[in-house]
C-alpha cells in the first residue's frame, strides 16, 4: 500500500468513527424532530430525576432525564427567545450544554416549558408539558462532598470531590486510596472553607497518617490537632468568616448497630467540648468544657460575632462516660440549639444564650448554619442524636432569628431523612443531602429561598448521565458549597501526609 493509499484509508477510517460518534451521541441527546401522529395526554409526565416545577438558578448545567418504561423520548423545551427539541434512541433526554445557557439567560426571572413526547410499542404519547422556573439569582458555582460506599466500619475507598455545577466537570481533591495501607485504611471528613473561599480550606485525616490539613492563605500544613486536655483530636469545624481561626468540637464517637431498625446504625457521642485553633498561632484554646453537657457543631455567624452550636444535657448516672449507659439511654440524647457572643480583641466568649428549644418538642436540632444576612438559621432536627441521615422521620428546619418561629419547610423535605443544610453565599439556595430517592443512598439536592422567606421543591444536583446516581452505589455526604475550586493538587495532599503532623499548643 503507497503512502498516499494509506493517508486515504487512515481518514476513511477517522470519518467513519466520527460518523459512529455522531450518531451515538445523537442517539443520546442530540436534536430530533417531534412526532407527527401521537395521542394526547391529560397528565403531565413522570421523569427522573423529578424536574416539574422546580425553581432552578440561570448558572446551572443541563437538568437531563429519563422516562422510564418507554423505548423512546422527545422532550420539547421552550424559552422565551427560542425552543429546541432533544431525544433519540432509548428512554433519555440530554440537553446541549450551549443551547441551554442561552435559553437560561432568555427565561431568567421566568420560566420554560417542557413538552415530554414518549413512544412505547410503536405509539407516540405527547404529555401536558411542566413548568422550570428560572430565579434571578446565581447559584454559587462549586460544591465539594465526600464520595463513600455504604459501610459503617470500613474507609478502604473514600475520596472528598469538586463539582462545578455550571457544567459537569468532576475533580478528586483528595483520595484516601493514595495512602491507605492494609485493612484500617485511612477516613477522611469534615472538609470546610472560610466564606465559601478555598485558599482557607481543611480536612480531617484519621486513622493511618492521622492529622489535619489546613490550607492558610495558600499554604498547606498538616496539623496534630490534639492537646492533653483535649478529649480527642478536633472533629465538627467552622472557619471564622474574617480570621484565621477555626472553631472545633473534641468528641468521643460511638456506633450502635440496629437488627431490625430501618435506621440500622445510631452515632452518639458520650463526651464533647469546643475548643477553637488560632491557625497563624499554632494554638488551641477551649471555649466550652462541661462534663454533663455534649456540644456539637459549632458554625459561627457571618459578621464572626456569634459562634453557633448545638449541646445536649446528659448526667451519667455511674461513672463519666459510662458507654455502656449511653447505649441503654441513647433515645434521651437531644439536642437544642445556643450561640455564643464573640468579641474578636479579646478572644473571649460571653454565656450560652439558648435560640431553639427542640428538647422541649422531644425532638434533637443538629448542624446550625446562619444565613449570610444573620436573619436565619438552617439545621437539621429529628427525633433524638446527631447523625440524623439515619432517622427517617429527620428534616431540615429554618428558624427565623427576628420573629423566633419556624418556617414552613414543608415543600423542602420528604418522608425519608434530610440533613446538613446550608445556605449559599448570597442566601437564595438551601443544599442538603437526602435519602428521598431510595432510603439508602445519599444525594445533594439544592432548592431556591426566596426573599420572602419561602422555601421551593427541590432538585437533585444535574448529571451529563441522567441515570448516574441510579447505578453509583455510593453516597455523596456533607456537601459544601464553594465560589472556586480547590487548587491543592491531591498528590500536594498525599505528600503532607506522609510528613510528621505539627503539634499544636494550648499556652
Amino acid at each position: 500500500m503507497t503512502i498516499r493509499a494509506k493517508h486515504i484509508f487512515l481518514a476513511l477510517v477517522l470519518l467513519l468513527l466520527a460518523g459512529i460518534l455522531l450518531f451515538l451521541f445523537a442517539g443520546r441527546g442530540g436534536h430530533c424532530s417531534l412526532p407527527k401522529n401521537y395521542t394526547q395526554s391529560d397528565g403531565e409526565p413522570t421523569i427522573w430525576p423529578d424536574y416539574k416545577g422546580v425553581t432552578i438558578p440561570p448558572n446551572i448545567a443541563p437538568l437531563n432525564f429519563l422516562v422510564d418504561s418507554v423505548d423512546d423520548v422527545v422532550a420539547h423545551v421552550v424559552s422565551p427567545c427560542s425552543a429546541y427539541s432533544y431525544g433519540g434512541r432509548g428512554n433519555g433526554v440530554q440537553i446541549d450544554e450551549q443551547e441551554w445557557k442561552s435559553m437560561l439567560a432568555e427565561a431568567k426571572g421566568c420560566s420554560l416549558a417542557v413538552t415530554v413526547y414518549a413512544k412505547k410499542d410503536d405509539e407516540w404519547l405527547a404529555y401536558k408539558p411542566f413548568s422550570i422556573y428560572v430565579a434571578q439569582e446565581e447559584i454559587d458555582p462549586y460544591i465539594s462532598y465526600r464520595v463513600l460506599p455504604p459501610t459503617f466500619v470500613g474507609f478502604d475507598e473514600l475520596s472528598i470531590r469538586q463539582r462545578n455545577i455550571e457544567n459537569f466537570e468532576e475533580t478528586v481533591i483528595y483520595n484516601n486510596r493514595m495512602i491507605s495501607e492494609g485493612l484500617e485504611g485511612q477516613c477522611i471528613n469534615c472538609h470546610s472553607y472560610q466564606n465559601y473561599k478555598t485558599d482557607n480550606m481543611m480536612f480531617h485525616m484519621r486513622l493511618q497518617h492521622p492529622g489535619t490539613m489546613i490550607v492558610c492563605e495558600g499554604e498547606l500544613v498538616f496539623v496534630d490537632l490534639k492537646t492533653d486536655e483535649m478529649i480527642s483530636a478536633a472533629a465538627y469545624n467552622a472557619w471564622h468568616p474574617t480570621l484565621p481561626i477555626i472553631a472545633f468540637s473534641t468528641d468521643h464517637t460511638m456506633q450502635s448497630f440496629h437488627t431490625r431498625d430501618i435506621s440500622k446504625v445510631e452515632v452518639m457521642e458520650s463526651a464533647s467540648d469546643i475548643v477553637i485553633y488560632d491557625v497563624k498561632k499554632n494554638r488551641v484554646q477551649t471555649v466550652l468544657c462541661d462534663s454533663a453537657e455534649l456540644e456539637l457543631f459549632p458554625s459561627w455567624s457571618p459578621d464572626g460575632k456569634w459562634l453557633y452550636y448545638c449541646s445536649a444535657h446528659y448526667e451519667y448516672k455511674g461513672e463519666y462516660e459510662d458507654t455502656k449507659e449511653l447505649l441503654e439511654n441513647y433515645k434521651s440524647l437531644q439536642y437544642n440549639l445556643y450561640r455564643l457572643s464573640f468579641d474578636a480583641e479579646s478572644m473571649t466568649f460571653g454565656e450560652p444564650e439558648l435560640i431553639y428549644d427542640a428538647v422541649s418538642k422531644n425532638r434533637s436540632a443538629v448542624q446550625p448554619r446562619v444565613s449570610q444576612d444573620g436573619r436565619y438559621v438552617v439545621f437539621a432536627e429529628g427525633p433524638w442524636g446527631l447523625f440524623h441521615i439515619w432517622h427517617t422521620s429527620a428534616e431540615v428546619q429554618v428558624l427565623d432569628l427576628q420573629t423566633h418561629q419556624l418556617l414552613d419547610t414543608r415543600a423542602l423535605n420528604s418522608p425519608l431523612p434530610e440533613s446538613y443544610p446550608s445556605f449559599s453565599s448570597n442566601d437564595r439556595w438551601v443544599l442538603l443531602e437526602s435519602r428521598r430517592d431510595d432510603g439508602n443512598y445519599t444525594r445533594t439536592y439544592f432548592a431556591y429561598f426566596d426573599c420572602n422567606g419561602r422555601l421551593h421543591k427541590p432538585f437533585l444536583v444535574p448529571q451529563k448521565n441522567p441515570d448516574y446516581f441510579r447505578h453509583l452505589l455510593r453516597s455523596w455526604s456533607r456537601p459544601e458549597f464553594m465560589k472556586e475550586p480547590v487548587r491543592i493538587t491531591p498528590q500536594q495532599f498525599r505528600d503532607k501526609a506522609l510528613t510528621e503532623p505539627i503539634s499544636v499548643s494550648n499556652k
